[in-house]
Formats: structure tokens, C-alpha cells, sequence
């Protein structure tokens, strides 16, 4: 098996499928160092449109909804937030996509073997840095310290699971911008919500290091995406909002 030409095409499958990427809406479970969310999420052609609908794993307060529901009413009136926030979305994207697109020639990959992924197969390859790799940029630095597993889907060849630690410190722009610290770790995984539609389901993320020499950075994330259902094609963010404020938290 070519294991870096099956990464390749795995990747290769999520850009394109990014370009022809439907509408969904879904819940989505937050915990980091300071909160415990639970938000409802519709996308929108003008961006995603999101309704926080627990704290903490409880309902919402009535005090706390209707500030909740204010705030969406305020966002209808304001379009030029939604703009602002749909091309920050768009950046982080963007950044998500270029870091994929390198996956294949930053690591070296082995086959280790079949493992159940779903209802289905999985091949599993491990990944070291390939130090014959050459970052583009400084966000590729990171991949530099980078190593762990990925396992694909057989019938469909798309990576299923991420899954790596950070096996060496990076520095990034000679370390006076930043860097991070050996230890971490990031664990992403993905599935076919139905028909064909893969979706982030899963993220892990632990890492520490310092920002600009002194500020430290510290995060410890966890989500769980689920409950992926369509929405119409064209549906803009004034009338994803009316769907949020309709729905029963």
C-alpha cells in the first residue's frame, strides 16, 4: 500500500467536498478551562448562526433566554455583524484547509492495520514528521512536532480520526512569536451524517506554550457535534435566526 498517495486522496476528497458543502443544522457540546456550553448552530449562505441553549449541561434561565434571544434580534437588525463574523469564519477555514492540504508531504506514513471505524473499515497509518519538509508559512510550523495516527474510511476513503501529540517543542518565527510545548495533544474526528455527508464531529485539543515570549497559552478543549439534519440550500441568516428563536431549547 502507498500509504502518503491514501492520504493524499483522502484529502484531496474533503477540499473538494468543501466546495459542494450542504447546509446543515446541529447541536454542539463546548467545555474548555471556563465554560460548559450547549449551542444550537444552522449554517447559512451568510455564515453560521448560533443559539446557546445550555449552561453548564442546565437549561437556560428565563432571564438568560431572553437575553439570548435579544441578542439574536440585534444580529437581524445589524447585518454588518454577521458580516464581519461570516469572514472571520471564512479565515479559519481557509487556515483549516491550507494545514490539510499539507498533510501528505509534512508526515511520513506506515500502514498498521485494519481497525472498525462506524459500521465499516478503517485502514490505520501511523505519521512521524517528514524532515524533509519545508513549512510555507508559520502555521505550518506546527506540524514540525507532530506525530500520531489517522485512520481512513475504506469505501469511501476519507479520514475518519486524527489523532496526534506534539513529540517536540515548535517555535514559531524563531520563537519570538510563539511557541508550544511538547506533550500536547489534538484529537479530531469526523463521519457521514447521511448521504455522503462528512461532518466534524469530535475535537480534543490540549496544548500549552507561550505567546511573544511571555504571555502563556494554555487550552484544553473538548466538543461533540451531533443531531445533523439539511437545511435549505439558500437559507440566509435572517431566517436561520426565526428557526432559532422558534425551536424549543
Amino acid at each position: 500500500m502507498d500509504a502518503t498517495a491514501l492520504v493524499r486522496r483522502a484529502v484531496q476528497q474533503r477540499l473538494d467536498a468543501e466546495k459542494n458543502h450542504p447546509l446543515v443544522r446541529y447541536v454542539v457540546h463546548r467545555t474548555d478551562e471556563r465554560h460548559d456550553t450547549t449551542k444550537e448552530i444552522i449554517e447559512t449562505v451568510d455564515g453560521d448562526v448560533a443559539r446557546l441553549i445550555k449552561l453548564d449541561g442546565k437549561p437556560l434561565s428565563a432571564e438568560a433566554d431572553r437575553a439570548e434571544l435579544d441578542r439574536l434580534d440585534t444580529l437581524a437588525a445589524h447585518p454588518e455583524m454577521q458580516e464581519h463574523r461570516h469572514k472571520s469564519e471564512q479565515k479559519d477555514a481557509g487556515r483549516v484547509d491550507r494545514l490539510l492540504a499539507l498533510l501528505p508531504d509534512a508526515f511520513l506514513y506506515r500502514f498498521e492495520g485494519m481497525a472498525t471505524c462506524g459500521a465499516g473499515q478503517c485502514y490505520r497509518l501511523s505519521f512521524t514528521p517528514n524532515p524533509k519538509f519545508i513549512p510555507p508559512n508559520l502555521e505550518a510550523d506546527l506540524l514540525h512536532g507532530v506525530a500520531g495516527e489517522v485512520w481512513i474510511d475504506v469505501m469511501q476513503e476519507r479520514l475518519t480520526r486524527l489523532d496526534g501529540h506534539f513529540i517536540a517543542d515548535v517555535d514559531f518565527g524563531f520563537g519570538i512569536i510563539g511557541k508550544l510545548n511538547k506533550g500536547g495533544s489534538v484529537l479530531l474526528e469526523q463521519k457521514d451524517v447521511g448521504g455522503h455527508d462528512w461532518e466534524l464531529t469530535g475535537l480534543t485539543l490540549y496544548v500549552n506554550g507561550k505567546a511573544l515570549m511571555v504571555k502563556t497559552l494554555s487550552f484544553q478543549i473538548h466538543e461533540e457535534a451531533s443531531g445533523f439534519a439539511p437545511v435549505a440550500s439558500g437559507l440566509r441568516y435572517r431566517d436561520a435566526i426565526q428557526m432559532l428563536k422558534q425551536a424549543v431549547p
